[in-house]
């Protein structure tokens, strides 16, 4: 019930909008890297020094008008260019529907291609982002397209679905990041219960450590990542093959152990002003998140703008009964 909480809120526009005008003052501080793209490199930086590297998500929701696409395609390529200018060790990870999946394929295509055809001149990485499933026909033809052109594109494969390791399997050539999923899914297409997604992550883990190009492990739950130490030393798997990934905030002291350890680690790290659906989506994702953040949210100058959120989320769920 609480992760459907927080999936309805991560989905109200009108508390996306509202969500702006408070900056990071709801918690997010904590998770997301800043606002802007100097305050971001800043926060890469420090990451660097501790030997872990950077994959940069430039957030963003609710995109339907080409010049919002396109503006927000110019602040990537902005990312881009000081990833570059700073030699950070970072890449980038990109929403098709920020740059115009909901708008045009072709359009959504012509936007990415740009950034990855500037990526590609300094060896730079890109990974396109899965979302929900509304878009993950859409967002596999737009990995292929670019794939026909360049070798520096890579995906996300999300394993609560039940035929996640027919995708890995599809994509064993390619880079690829996978996660457990963070969208609310329909029980026909994705498993329901945790146990159930646990056993097909390790399932998809093992296959693609074994058969796959490079394979990135994003996960907070040590459960998972203890079973991948302990399956790539019995099958003699250097670490030259994989890294462990994590969100920004979460867990640091397990990232920097990790990164100490010598596993290649990478932490997702998100910015931006429209931050409002990642981190409701973060808060739905696992119930510890709230402890990381409960301090920051539940407090005096906060607490009416959550109310407000609940409000109009049980106000949502209320008219829907009633139609």
């Amino acid at each position: 019930m609480l992760r459907d909480f927080f999936i309805g809120l991560s989905k109200n526009q009108l508390l996306n909008t509202a969500a702006k005008n408070y900056g990071l003052k709801l918690g997010a501080q904590s998770v997301v890297a800043g606002t802007t793209v100097e305050e971001t490199i800043e926060s890469i930086k420090e990451l660097n020094r501790y030997g872990i590297s950077a994959t940069v998500d430039n957030l963003g929701e609710f995109v339907y008008k080409e010049s919002e696409a396109i503006e927000a395609k110019d602040q990537i390529l902005k990312v881009l260019e000081a990833i570059i200018e700073h030699k950070l060790d970072a890449h980038l990870s990109i929403k098709p529907t920020q740059v115009g999946l909901d708008i045009d394929f072709d359009f959504c295509l012509s936007n990415v291609r740009e950034v990855v055809a500037k990526a590609a001149e300094h060896n730079i990485f890109v990974n396109i982002d899965m979302e929900d499933s509304t878009h993950l026909e859409k967002t596999f033809l737009l990995v292929d397209r670019l794939y026909e052109d360049y070798d520096n594109v890579g995906t996300v494969i999300q394993a609560y679905y039940h035929n996640a390791l027919e995708q890995v399997e599809n994509y064993r050539n390619m880079r690829i990041r996978l996660v457990k999923g963070a969208y609310k899914e329909p029980a026909d297409i994705a498993y329901q219960d945790k146990k159930d997604i646990d056993a097909n992550y390790r399932k998809i883990i093992e296959w693609h450590l074994l058969n796959g190009k490079f394979t990135s492990i994003a996960t907070h739950d040590h459960n998972i990542i203890n079973h991948v130490k302990l399956f790539v030393k019995e099958h003699n798997i250097p670490n030259s093959q994989f890294d462990f990934q994590m969100l920004y905030g979460f867990r640091k002291e397990l990232q920097y152990e990790l990164a100490k350890e010598g596993y290649n680690f990478c932490t997702y790290v998100p910015f931006g002003k429209d931050w409002y659906g990642y981190f409701m989506r973060r808060l739905a994702e696992r119930p510890q998140n709230l402890n990381l953040v409960a301090k920051q949210v539940f407090n005096k100058k906060t607490n009416t703008m959550i109310g407000l959120a609940a409000g109009a989320f049980l106000l949502g769920r209320l008219t829907k009964k009633k139609k």
